[in-house]
């Protein structure tokens, strides 16, 4: 087993992730026979530096700015007694899927190259952003809430950029943002963000800053290295599909197969997924499995490979926006929101 590395607490061992330098990408087929929510021991770790330990019974939170008519400090057992709301939001790199431009479009982007499995879904649970910005007299002239953590400074070619921060607009804010001190659960762990973060329903994960310790309410709008040198103009998600299965998968000729996957969406509820097995000339459509969709839609569907050798499988998903999975994705200088139908490689042998 793979223990933790410098820049995470817990455990990585080598059947549940894939290392990224100081990040950790699920791999699917740990995901096989698990249930809705992402388990919190496979759950995908994104840092910039590395995962703090913060002391709950010293943290504060605090909010203040100039979009705000008092300044507040929020103690975490505050926190906890404010009314909360729970829910099941998939969280997501901005950047997974990164690889598959150069693999699969032959354009390499550059940054961490994530394959599909920089996303999870855990039941969160916290208070309503809007609920604390009402407390601190939201004014009439705010703009960007700007959110910033609590793990070490970053240092970007030499240069000391500070915490990792991000703004959020102030409608967004004040939608369905929360600030979220349990997941799937229990307190958060270390790892994801303890003792409380954002979460941010459809929006790229460095939206859901990990470690909160500061929320300054602005008139204007603000300007950090994580709205401009990294992340520029990314918000909402893309629509996307992957397989529970290893990379490459082995199955068996002749016998018939029961494939799992998900898919999800940052504009919308997945309505429909289909699969190929002949290249994109036919699709079929998979079934859905349960009830729960609203924060990705788990599917199976039948597949009886005839012949052996190599095959691709392909999923593509549609959401009820409309948005859907094109069979290529023009490419981004950063490697975001690669959406394209994905090529899962399998091996069909004779058994």
């Amino acid at each position: 087993m793979r223990l933790a590395t410098d820049t995470i607490v817990k455990p990585l061992p080598a059947h549940l992730f894939t290392l990224h330098d100081g990040s950790a990408e699920t791999r699917w087929e740990a995901m096989a026979g698990q249930g809705y929510h992402t388990p919190t021991d496979r759950f995908f770790v994104r840092n910039h530096t590395s995962t703090p330990r913060v002391d709950a019974a010293s943290w504060r939170l605090r909010l203040h700015g100039g979009g705000l008519r008092r300044h507040l400090l929020i103690g975490y057992d505050q926190l906890r007694a404010m009314p909360s709301r729970t829910r099941d939001i998939a969280l997501e790199c901005a950047g997974n899927g990164r690889r598959f431009y150069g693999t699969q479009q032959r354009r390499a982007a550059p940054g961490m190259q994530w394959g599909l499995g920089a996303v999870g879904v855990a039941r969160w649970k916290g208070v309503p952003l809007g609920h604390l910005l009402e407390l601190a007299g939201l004014r009439a002239g705010a703009v960007d809430v700007l959110a910033t953590g609590l793990d070490q400074p970053f240092v970007h070619e030499g240069v000391n950029l500070g915490h990792v921060r991000r703004p959020l607009p102030v409608e967004k804010a004040l939608d369905d943002v929360l600030v979220a001190y349990e997941m799937n659960g229990a307190p958060l762990p270390p790892d994801h963000g303890f003792p409380a973060r954002l979460i941010v329903p459809g929006w790229a994960g460095i939206a859901s800053v990990k470690w909160l310790g500061d929320l300054e309410v602005s008139t204007k709008e603000l300007l950090t290295p994580w709205n401009t040198l990294f992340y520029p103009g990314v918000t909402t998600m893309t629509v996307k599909s992957a397989f529970e299965l290893p990379w490459p998968a082995m199955l068996k000729a002749g016998v018939r197969h029961v494939l799992y996957g998900r898919s999800w969406s940052g504009t919308g509820r997945v309505t429909h997924v289909e699969v190929s097995a002949d290249n994109g000339l036919t699709w079929h459509a998979a079934e859905r499995r349960g009830l729960q969709d609203d924060a990705w839609l788990p599917w199976r569907i039948a597949w009886t490979p005839r012949e052996e050798g190599p095959h691709a499988l392909l999923a593509r998903a549609r959401d009820d926006s409309g948005a859907s999975q094109p069979l290529q994705r023009s490419w981004h200088p950063f490697g975001y929101h690669f959406d394209a139908v994905v090529r899962h490689p399998i091996l069909v042998t004779s058994g």
